[in-house]
Order: C-alpha cells, then structure tokens, then sequence
C-alpha cells in the first residue's frame, strides 16, 4: 500500500529530531511511498530535503496556534490527498491538530523527549486529536502514560541511524584553532548547552579526569542558552585547557568519530540520538541512566553507565575508559554490533507498522 505522508518539523536549526524526519522521509521514498517534508523556510532540514530531491512545502507558523499557517497546511493535505500527518516536533502538533481538521487524514505524533507534557486544555487537546503517538523509548512510553495518555494510543519506535553512512574522522591538527592539542586524549559530548543535557555535570567530570589522564581534553560541541554558565564553570575549576567548546558545527559527525571516548551527561534524556552514531562509529562511551539510555546502551556491554548528576561518578568511567585498553577494545566491538540494531531500515518497519494501523482502523 503506497502511502503519501506530510512529515511536519517547524523547528529552527538543525538536531537530532530534524536528521530522524529526513532519514525517515528518504527510506519512505526508497519503499515508493510518497513523502513530503513541511518546514520552515531557508531551514536546515527544507534545504536538505530539497537537496535530497524530496518535495517539500513550507511551513513558518509564527506561534503553535498559527491559524493561518494551519490553514495553508490544510488546503495542502487536501490537495495532495495525504493520509497520514506526522508531526515530529512538540511544537509542530498543534498546528498539524489544526490542519487535519475537515480532513481525511490521520494525525501522528512523535514524543522525543521524557519530561512530562504540560498539564492544560491545549495540550490535553492537541494530543487527544492524535490517532497515534510514537514514543522514541519506553521510557518516554511511560511518562506519557503517568500523565493521562492511553496507553493502548502509545507505540514505541527508537530512533534509527545511518548505518551505511561513511563518515572521516576530522583530523586532529584541524581541530588546533579550538585549542585540542595533536597528542590530546579526546573526550567528545555532541549536545546543546540546555538543562536537560546537563553540560555542567561534563565539565566537572573533566574536573576529575584531568586529576588522572593527564593528555587527556574534553570538548563540547553545541550551542544554547547554558553557555556562559559552562564557561564559567570551565574558568572555576580551572579547566581552560582540558575543556574546549566548540559551538554548534555542521561537522559534528566527524568531530564524533574522532573521539577516543564518546560522553552524554543527561540528567533528562528521551533516547540520546546521539548514542547511535557513537555506536556505528565503534567508540566506548560514559553516559547517565538518565531516561531511554538504558535503552541504547547496555551497561558494560557497549558503554559505561552512571547516576544522573553525579559528575564524580561519569569522571571515573571515561578515566576507565581512557586507562583500560581490554575493556576500550571490548566496548568498541559491541557497540559496532548494537548500532545494526537501531538501523533506519529497522525505525522505517516500525513506523509504517503504525501507519498502517492508524489508516487500517480508520
């Protein structure tokens, strides 16, 4: 059954939840569906939509409640007979609430993070209209559920990545202009500097490491509203030259790859998309057991886990990390073998399973 699909990211810049949209669309395309990615205009995901040679319609809503910009979404479901609306951001379900009223089409909604949704008649509203809500872990299953959501309307679909994909580690002498030295040990977070990502528990971690592995350097690559308080902190503990930030950077992969240890400090995590792509690129990992992690990352089978907010704790597994070569080698085999698991193909069956559910009961 051939399905036409609107994936709706109204989101500004380019994360984890925008990459998810367009591998999805691009594996729909490859099955012969027909998928359309709705975003923002001179965004990053539209461009590289465009790029990929999927059609695409803009959609700059100046609020959740745009209802002009829902309207316009409207006539363009009805006009391409679409069946299913897939809004992938939180901020872009109202507005696909909106738009498929009056329409024949279903309305699916992905939950990426694990903190609870507000509790208000908007939201209650916007999510009740929901046919479908995918979940990104268990986890996330399970806060939706605590909150008044039906479980029986909650499916859990873990993100996917690339597998195929072939990414260059980024040499270390191009990494020279944000202070990482040729001969440094290289402790990576790909993260933004939000609470929930918690970047202060990593820089304190690199607190406790720099008291052991001497060579070795951390570096953050995202950006966000933390930044100043990271850098503060950076000053504080005297780390100016054992942690780096990079800010945001399309490279980010390849920055990744070049890890001798890849990190996540969440305190608040729905899966940790980021994990994945540590994952295929065979890097030991030191994370929290915030949220869906323990979904991604078996404890001491592909990566070390530890106690959300407990910097001393995160410090001494990439110390082990960085110290014990057997258990680096070990890791690293597993995690090459845990990333085929959480493959686009795979996150592909498994969301158009729900699709089919969704336009098979209507």
């Amino acid at each position: 059954m051939t399905m036409r699909v609107l994936h709706v990211d109204t989101e500004r810049g380019w994360r984890g939840g925008e990459r998810q949209a367009l591998w999805l669309a691009e594996e729909l395309a490859r099955r012969g569906h027909v998928p359309v990615i709705a975003a923002r205009a001179g965004e990053p995901l539209i461009e590289r939509a465009r790029t990929a040679g999927l059609d695409v319609v803009e959609a700059s809503p100046r609020s959740e409640l745009d209802v002009a910009a829902a309207w316009r979404l409207r006539r363009f479901i009805r006009s391409r007979n679409i069946a299913i609306v897939h809004a992938h951001t939180a901020h872009a379900v109202a507005l696909c609430a909106l738009a498929t009223i009056g329409t024949s089409a279903k309305l699916v909604v992905s939950r990426r993070v694990d903190f609870a949704p507000r509790k208000n008649p908007g939201t209650r509203w916007k999510y009740g209209r929901a046919d479908r809500i995918i979940a990104i872990s268990d986890a996330v299953a399970r806060v939706l559920a605590a909150n008044g959501i039906e479980r029986a309307r909650i499916d859990v679909v873990p993100d996917g990545v690339d597998v195929h994909r072939s990414v260059t580690p980024v040499a270390r002498e191009a990494l020279a202009p944000l202070g990482i030295r040729s001969d440094a040990v290289l402790v990576v977070q790909v993260a933004q500097l939000v609470g929930h990502k918690d970047p202060l528990n990593f820089v304190r971690a690199m607190a406790h490491v720099a008291g052991s592995v001497r060579a070795a350097q951390g570096l953050l690559v995202g950006d966000g509203p933390l930044r100043a308080d990271v850098e503060a902190e950076i000053l504080r503990l005297g780390l100016r030259d054992a942690v780096r930030l990079a800010g945001y950077r399309t490279d980010a992969d390849a920055i990744l790859a070049s890890a001798d240890v890849a990190c996540l400090s969440s305190n608040e995590e729905g899966m940790g998309s980021v994990l994945l792509d540590a994952l295929m690129f065979g890097l030991p990992m030191a994370a929290t057991t915030a949220g869906g992690i323990p979904e991604v990352i078996v404890d001491d089978e592909c990566g070390l886990l530890v106690p959300p907010r407990d910097s001393d704790a995160l410090g001494a597994a990439i110390v082990r990390l960085l110290s014990d070569g057997a258990l680096a080698a070990r890791l690293r085999s597993n995690a090459r073998a845990r990333a085929a698991e959480f493959s686009v193909e795979r996150m592909a069956d498994r969301t158009i399973a729900v699709y089919e559910a969704v336009v098979g009961a209507g």
